[in-house]
C-alpha cells in the first residue's frame, strides 16, 4: 500500500473511533489530541495532517457524514478535497483529491460541485439565532480555518516582527488595531523567544476589539469576572496601566493558574486574583460569560453539533445570574461590560434586554469604537467575516 494509501485508512480508521462523540462530547478536541498523542507512529507532521482532515470533517459533517458507510473512499476524497492546503496537507491533497476538479474558495461553488446546499453546514435552530450567519460571505468564513491572531504588548516591536521573519512567517499588521498581527495558523508562535520574554499574546483579533470597543480609562479599578486563563485580563490590565488594578475571578482554578503564568510572563505588576464574595465597588466589571461558542465554530467546529436549543436556554439563564450577580459590583457611575464569544440572539441582545428590565439604573452606553459593524440597541456584534476573526457580541452599560 501506498503512503498515501495508508494515511487514508488510518483516517477512516479515527474517524470510526470518534464519530461516536460528534454530537455529544462537547470536550472533542482533547480527545482528539489523546487519541494522537498515543499514536506513537506518527510524526507531528502526520499529526497536524489528521488534526487537519478531523476538523474538515466536523466543519462539513452534513455533507459527508452520509458517505462514512457508504462510500468510505469517496467520504475520504472529499473530506480531502475540502481541508485547507498547507505543508502537512499538500502531498495528502494532490494524490486524493486527483479526479477531482479544482476545490473553489466559497462555498456556493463548492456546493454546486457536490450537488448539495451551504445551508446544510449551519445547524437549523442557528440560522433562526444568527440570520446574518447565511450570508454567503460571512457562511464561507465560518467554514474557513481560522488565521492565528496575537496582541502584542511590547515598546518594541520590531524585534517581534523581526523574529518572526526569521522564522519566515508570513505576518501582516490588522488595519483596525495596530499592536493586534494575523500570521498563519501553523505557526508555532507559542515557542518563539519574543512569546517566551512576555512581548505578545496569543488572543483572537475579535476577542480584541471587546474591550478596544468601549473607552476604559487609565488608573481605574476593574472586576475581570469569568477571567478564564486571562486574554482580557491581560489586555485590560495593558489599558488600565501601572495606576490602575484589575481583580481576576474564576470559578476553576487551573485557570487562575494559567492566568497567573500569563501575568508573570508579561511582566505586568497591576493584576490582582479574588474568590468570592466580591463585594468591592469597581469601576468597572467584565463579564465575559460562558456562553455556547458558537463564534468560535472556525476553530471549534464540533460544537455545532453538540450544542442546541436546549443548552443555549441553560447558558442564558446562567449569563444572566453571572450579570445579576457582578452588576453588585459596580459602582455608581461605573461601567459594566458583557461579553460572550456567540453569535447566538438569545445568549446576547435577550440577555441584555432581560437584565435592564430588572435594572433599570443601568443604561447601554453606545460602542465608542463600532469597527465597521453596526450598533445594535443591546450591543455589538462582531461577525467572522468583517475582519477575519472569531465571532463575539459586546455590551457596555452604564449605572447611573
Amino acid at each position: 500500500m501506498s503512503v498515501i494509501g495508508n494515511q487514508k485508512q488510518i483516517y477512516l480508521q479515527i474517524i470510526g473511533r470518534l464519530q461516536p462523540y460528534f454530537r455529544t462530547d462537547a470536550n472533542l478536541p482533547e480527545r482528539v489530541q489523546k487519541l494522537l498523542a498515543r499514536e506513537k507512529r506518527f510524526g507531528s507532521r502526520d499529526r497536524r495532517l489528521y488534526r487537519e482532515l478531523i476538523y474538515t470533517t466536523l466543519r462539513y459533517l452534513p455533507w459527508v457524514e452520509p458517505l462514512f458507510e457508504r462510500d468510505p473512499d469517496r467520504a475520504a476524497a472529499m473530506v480531502a478535497w475540502l481541508a485547507s492546503n498547507s505543508a502537512a496537507t499538500a502531498n495528502y491533497r494532490s494524490e486524493m483529491a486527483l479526479d477531482w476538479p479544482h476545490c473553489p474558495d466559497t462555498l456556493s461553488a463548492k456546493a454546486d460541485i457536490l450537488n448539495l446546499k451551504p445551508e446544510e453546514l449551519l445547524p437549523t435552530w442557528f440560522q433562526e439565532e444568527c440570520p446574518a450567519a447565511l450570508h454567503p460571505k460571512e457562511n464561507d468564513t465560518m467554514h474557513r480555518r481560522a488565521s492565528l491572531w496575537i496582541r502584542l504588548q511590547t515598546t518594541k516591536p520590531d524585534l517581534v516582527l523581526a523574529e518572526f521573519d526569521r522564522q519566515d512567517w508570513a505576518w501582516s499588521r490588522s488595519k483596525i488595531k495596530t499592536d493586534a498581527i494575523e500570521l498563519t495558523p501553523d505557526a508555532s508562535v507559542a515557542n518563539s523567544k519574543s512569546y517566551l520574554n512576555g512581548a505578545y499574546e496569543v488572543q483572537d483579533l475579535g476577542s480584541q476589539l471587546v474591550l478596544a470597543s468601549t473607552h476604559i480609562k487609565a488608573g481605574e479599578q476593574w472586576l475581570d469576572a469569568c477571567a478564564g486563563a486571562g486574554g482580557k485580563t491581560l489586555q485590560l490590565a495593558r489599558i488600565l496601566g501601572p495606576e490602575g488594578i484589575v481583580t481576576a475571578h474564576d470559578i476553576r482554578p487551573s485557570a487562575i493558574d494559567e492566568l497567573l503564568l500569563r501575568a508573570d510572563r508579561s511582566g505586568l505588576q497591576n493584576i490582582r486574583t479574588a474568590s468570592l464574595p466580591i463585594i468591592n465597588k469597581y469601576d468597572g466589571v467584565l463579564v465575559d460569560a460562558p456562553c455556547s461558542g458558537s463564534g468560535t465554530w472556525r476553530r471549534a467546529p464540533h460544537l455545532k453539533w453538540v450544542n442546541g436549543p436546549s443548552k443555549i436556554e441553560d447558558y442564558a439563564r446562567l449569563q444572566l445570574e453571572l450579570l445579576e450577580t457582578y452588576a453588585k459590583a459596580v459602582r455608581s457611575g461605573g461601567k459594566l461590560i458583557y461579553a460572550t464569544c456567540s453569535l447566538n440572539h438569545s445568549e446576547n441582545a435577550s440577555v441584555i434586554a432581560e437584565f435592564l428590565a430588572q435594572y433599570p439604573d443601568f443604561l447601554i452606553e453606545p460602542p465608542e469604537n463600532n469597527f465597521g459593524f453596526e450598533p445594535q440597541p443591546w450591543g455589538l456584534t462582531i461577525l467572522p467575516s468583517q475582519h477575519n476573526t472569531d465571532g463575539f457580541f459586546v455590551s457596555s452599560m452604564r449605572r447611573k
